[in-house]
């Protein structure tokens, strides 16, 4: 008779072992993309544009772009936001200066890029996947849908900005910081 953990757990179960190793190779060529911030966003594009061809193709699955469009642009406003409101949150730890007296802090986003990115591509990929089902090809009238995200995106984005100027805030990188003293 065999104790409780001994060689025979481990014999018994050698699906759990497979999903545990695909899952430590796919987790180490996942962090082995993180310098390559370029060719990350080019695979992404390109998946995109695939996603964009098939819908073009099989003209249809609308309802599936349009909660697509909503999630990405739920993405983009974490991405451009930073980690602490200073509307939202008084906080003890590192705010956005608010007065040219104020001490630089560097901007830190609420939704960092690699996730942003990673995000962004396992939506795109399971967005390609959902347009091989016809259960979620439903008929609605597209030009509606856009419409009604491009309203949604304009006045997010209106927000967004009038929330950086405020608080004077710029979300991306430009050059070299320089503090003058």
């Amino acid at each position: 008779m065999e104790g409780i953990g001994g060689d025979g757990a481990s014999v018994a179960s050698p699906l759990p072992q497979w999903g545990h190793d695909a899952w430590r190779m796919y987790q180490y060529y996942l962090d082995k993309t993180t310098p390559h911030t370029a060719y990350r966003w080019i695979g992404t594009f390109v998946i995109a544009a695939i996603y964009c061809l098939r819908v073009y193709y099989v003209q249809g699955f609308y309802i599936v772009s349009y909660g697509l469009g909503i999630y990405l642009l739920n993405l983009l406003i974490g991405f451009l936001s930073p980690l602490v409101d200073p509307e939202i949150e008084a906080s003890d730890g590192p705010l956005l200066p608010t007065k040219g007296s104020d001490e630089f802090k560097p901007f830190i986003r609420r939704l960092p890029e690699f996730k942003f990115w990673y995000s962004m591509t396992k939506a795109f990929c399971i967005a390609f996947v959902m347009t091989f089902f016809s259960v979620f090809d439903v008929p609605v009238f597209w030009p509606i849908l856009l419409c009604y995200w491009i309203v949604l995106f304009v006045l997010t984005m209106r927000r967004q900005i009038a929330h950086m100027i405020k608080y004077k805030y710029i979300p991306f990188n430009i050059g070299k910081q320089v503090s003058f003293q």
